[in-house]
């Protein structure tokens, strides 16, 4: 194993921070894997899986079980880690600018288009060696304004070569789901599978740029626009996000189970050495435009009917809202069918919230799809 330390500009006098990165593996068939955790700083269990693949990964290195390289950044945000708040984790969001830490990286297809367009040819192998070179020389290019730019730079440098990109997440209260492109849905039903995900949601635009569409993307967007001139792999890089269930559910034997569960499609996809056993069957995917998020539509103590897991009817009671000012009960019911694969821990709501998000199967939203 290779640990790298890079090093952040730092935010004011005094201070500095750096990302680690662990590098595994021979090197030697120019494949590569990119695996990150807690990009929201305050979402532990990615980090407690991060160690467990520490462990597998160096011993599946020691015997020679990793011809390419694996690249492992097992805590990916230090700006957030340190946001704490009196008492309170804040590392969803940049207190610098407010900006989702998730959000706003650098989406390249504008720029890649006349870069590499008199560089392309008929060998769709070479196409996708050109494209990660150009996408690096832009990343490059990039003259962060922030600490937290600036770790985004990183990040997205790190992964941008690679075939494979994980970003491991949590939810506030929530089952294991994963979000994906649209073009990569059945390449990851697998992954699904073996995770054991109850949702599987997926969109070709989910809107502000979350860090495994930015890698992504690029492919399925580049092969469009040069089709029927240069051979482009629509999923050179498969990239998902793996939400591993809720934030306060750290153990041990789930590490475990999520780390081996992570090996398996590695070996899968022929990064690791071995086979794979058969996937179980994955939860039917459905799209992200099909999500109805359930918001409070006054304030009040929210009472849930429905927890992570459970299946949601049309018209089904999810929660009540009870105003303590004026005794006034809200009752708030689904409008789609599908699975409650998320929800939030709190137990007041302010006008507008987000209480918790149903998976269904007809699309009927557009824009901005994801939480803030």
């Amino acid at each position: 194993m290779r640990s790298v330390h890079h090093e952040l500009p730092a935010a004011s006098a005094g201070t500095q921070r750096h990302v680690r990165s662990l590098h595994f593996g021979r090197g030697e068939s120019g494949r590569k894997v990119y695996i990150h955790a807690a990009l929201h700083a305050d979402e532990v269990p990615p980090m407690l899986v991060a160690q467990a693949l520490i462990e597998r990964l160096s011993a599946l290195e020691a015997a020679g079980a990793i011809a390419g390289e694996i690249v492992l950044v097992p805590m990916a945000n230090p700006i957030g880690l340190a946001q704490d708040v009196q008492g309170t984790a804040f590392g969803r969001f940049d207190l610098g600018t407010g900006v989702n830490f998730n959000r706003q990286f650098k989406h390249l297809t504008a720029a890649l288009i006349p870069l590499v367009e008199p560089l392309l040819g008929a060998d769709a192998a070479a196409n996708t060696r050109t494209i990660r070179a150009a996408c690096l020389q832009l990343l490059q290019a990039w003259q962060p304004m922030s600490e937290a730019e600036a770790l985004k730079r990183l990040l997205q440098t790190l992964a941008m070569d690679a075939d494979l990109v994980l970003d491991l997440h949590c939810d506030n209260q929530a089952v294991m789901h994963v979000y994906t492109g649209t073009p990569q849905t059945e390449a990851l039903q697998p992954l699904a599978g073996w995770l054991g995900a109850q949702a599987l949601l997926y969109s070709a635009v989910s809107g502000d740029d979350p860090f495994d569409e930015t890698i992504s993307r690029i492919w399925w967007e580049l092969a469009a626009h040069f089709d029927g001139r240069f051979p482009i792999e629509r999923n050179a890089c498969l990239a998902a996000t793996v939400e591993l269930r809720g934030e306060t559910e750290v153990s041990h034997e789930l590490a475990e189970h999520d780390a081996d569960a992570l090996l398996t499609y590695l070996r899968h996809l022929g990064h690791v050495d071995g086979l794979a056993p058969p996937a179980p069957p994955a939860c039917e995917p459905t799209p992200l435009e099909g999500v109805e998020p359930i918001t409070a539509p006054t304030s009040g103590i929210v009472v849930f009917a429905k927890a992570p897991g459970d299946w949601v009817e049309a018209g089904e009671l999810v929660a009540e809202l009870i105003d303590p000012l004026t005794d006034t009960r809200t009752p708030l019911q689904a409008h789609t069918s599908g699975r409650c694969f998320a929800r939030s821990a709190r137990r007041y709501a302010t006008r507008g919230m987000r209480l918790c998000k149903i998976a269904g199967a007809v699309p009927y939203r557009s824009g901005r799809l994801l939480s803030p």
